[in-house]
């Protein structure tokens, strides 16, 4: 250990006071903020990791804040890191949709440490996220419905055009079932109506 000396000059007479009587250096560090903050943000969580020197990597902890964009970081929140990785997950249930947070990082030595102790860094740089959005119920539901609508009048159409090119008269349209042939008459407008009919009530049934 050390001891540390305060000396001055006090009304012409030189005075020297011992200020620390033990003083440990290694028991009193202030580190450099962690570096290179970054984030990736999903559905549902959001990544947030940083890097330190790899030789304080196992001796170190954390502590993260958060907050909304806009507001100022006394309304932010705190999270301490679990565990000595660099590293942190934000569940999407903590953030509000469509809004932009920002994020930094502090560190120290680990409480575990016997051989030495220090106060906590700066605040690193920080990073900016937004929760992934995944689309709801109503949206995935109106997706399915506009393929559905989009497919009836393309098959009606591609139906129109095949019996346009065919001659109605003298010529039938052959199915396959079940790998025999059946043979099916469209020779009159009421029998394309219903053929028609037939695929609308199908996609009807399928929705």
């Amino acid at each position: 250990g050390y001891r540390v000396y305060l000396q001055g000059s006090f009304f012409g007479h030189s005075r020297t006071y011992i200020t620390f009587p033990e003083y440990s250096p290694c028991r009193h560090i202030k580190l450099d903020p962690p570096l290179n903050i970054q984030s990736n943000a999903t559905a549902s969580k959001c990544q947030i990791w940083w890097s330190v020197p790899k030789y304080l990597a196992e001796s170190l902890q954390y502590e993260l804040q958060y907050k909304e964009y806009s507001m100022s970081w006394e309304m932010a929140l705190n999270k301490t890191v679990p565990g000595w990785l660099p590293e942190l997950a934000i569940e999407a249930s903590e953030l509000r949709s469509g809004v932009a947070y920002t994020a930094r990082v502090r560190c120290k030595v680990s409480d575990n440490e016997d051989s030495y102790q220090s106060q906590w860094s700066e605040w690193s740089q920080t990073t900016v996220f937004q929760r992934a959005d995944v689309p709801n119920l109503s949206e995935k539901i109106l997706n399915n419905r506009t393929i559905q609508f989009l497919f009836i009048p393309l098959s009606f159409a591609t139906l129109l055009y095949l019996c346009w090119n065919c001659k109605l008269s003298s010529r039938y349209c052959c199915f396959l079932t079940s790998g025999q042939k059946t043979s099916c008459a469209l020779t009159s407008p009421h029998q394309l109506l219903s053929f028609s009919h037939s695929i609308i009530c199908t996609m009807g049934i399928l929705r």
